[in-house]
């Protein structure tokens, strides 16, 4: 086993987005290697699913909605993953590839994936015992790394947080310097390590057992260029860009935001527990709200950007996946760690119209987040 892709995370996400995208870009000859996948979490259906990525012929991802006026009806099957190994379980063998062989990690490993452990400490960069924290496991790994000869190495979280790589760089360091770590392995994490902010946006919509999914035709993996970035894989759904903010700003204010609306006004008015996303989009009144939520109190903090254009054609798009027919999208799933989701995909709209001075009440966007209601701000 010496897989170039260490993958943290096995959700269907995971598996439907950059798991198939590598899947596709090897049956071309255009992905660095296959992946080896870390399972994290002790559950039951967890242990099934490292279970089902070992068996032999992959996982099955429909992919199943409109593209360009046509029904797409897919099925792939993934095979792009060489091995799966439950941390806990197989600490030192994820320690010693990521020493090793991988040249790239891949991650997303939830809404409060960055978050530390009061259980971990340096006494951990020596045993075989896996730290609890995401960071403190790859501070772990990445220490590891450094004594073996500290080859450089391409880290893709895929988190939904602004400026991901960066933040996580931050987290792990912070880590490396509270516990005292030397200073050149210090500069180790900054000069050797490639730290890639980027954004991934597919709708996944369920999950087939015990490994695989469904999921929309639409794509995307944008990527924010560095010197010295290191790709997995070549593939037409993803973008290299100079600039990742607007991509991040369009997703998490128009889709990611729509989301979490919805899902709040399913929480708060008790509606059927197996509601999806496209039997809301059909309840008129909440289709409304909904729309008024995205004109009023949205669209002009992208108006006030200078990004008008580009997040209506976004927007046109979200309605389309929202309205796919072929998708059964929980609200329920969406609601999972709602209040976190909707700190982070409501607030800094709130915040920026306040920033530019808009005179916008946002009353929809203030009562989600329990604001205040807001001084309507008189023109000049």
């Amino acid at each position: 086993m010496g897989s170039p892709i260490l993958q943290f995370g096995t959700s269907r996400f995971l598996q439907a987005h950059v798991d198939l995208f590598i899947h596709q870009a090897l049956e071309r000859q255009q992905a660095l290697g296959r992946i080896t996948v870390v399972q994290t979490t002790g559950s039951a259906r967890s242990a099934q699913r490292v279970a089902a990525f070992n068996a032999p012929g992959g996982y099955p991802v429909r992919i199943r909605g409109r593209e360009d006026g046509a029904v797409v009806e897919q099925e792939h099957r993934v095979t792009a993953i060489e091995a799966a190994l439950h941390a806990d379980r197989d600490w030192s063998a994820v320690c010693e590839l990521a020493a090793t062989s991988v040249r790239v990690i891949v991650s997303n490993t939830g809404d409060r994936g960055y978050e530390l452990s009061e259980q971990d400490g340096p006494a951990l960069l020596d045993e075989a015992t896996a730290p609890r924290s995401f960071p403190a496991k790859l501070l772990v790994l990445l220490y590891r790394r450094y004594l073996r000869g500290g080859a450089p190495i391409t880290l893709y979280p895929c988190e939904l947080v602004a400026n991901n790589g960066t933040v996580l760089k931050d987290v792990v360091r912070k880590l490396a310097l509270a516990w005292r770590l030397d200073g050149g392995f210090i500069v180790y994490l900054s000069m050797g390590c490639v730290w890639v902010n980027s954004l991934v946006d597919r709708i996944v919509s369920e999950a087939i057992e015990p490994a695989g999914a469904v999921a929309e035709p639409y794509a995307i993996w944008v990527i924010e260029s560095q010197r010295k970035l290191l790709l997995p894989c070549t593939h037409p759904q993803i973008v290299i860009t100079d600039a990742l903010e607007p991509y991040e700003r369009r997703k998490l204010f128009l889709l990611n935001l729509g989301h979490s609306f919805l899902a709040e006004y399913w929480q708060q008015r008790n509606r059927a527990k197996d509601e999806t996303v496209l039997q809301a989009m059909s309840d008129p009144r909440l289709r409304a709200e909904l729309e008024a939520l995205w004109e009023e109190e949205v669209l002009p903090v992208f108006d006030a950007l200078g990004e008008a254009e580009a997040a209506r054609t976004y927007l046109a798009q979200v309605r389309d996946r929202f309205c796919n027919p072929f998708l059964a999208h929980r609200l329920a799933d969406i609601a999972q760690n709602h209040e976190e989701k909707k700190r982070r995909r409501m607030l800094p709209v709130v915040a920026l119209a306040n920033e530019m001075q808009l005179p916008l009440a946002q009353p929809r966007l203030r009562a989600a987040l329990k604001l205040a209601a807001a001084r309507a701000v008189q023109p000049a």
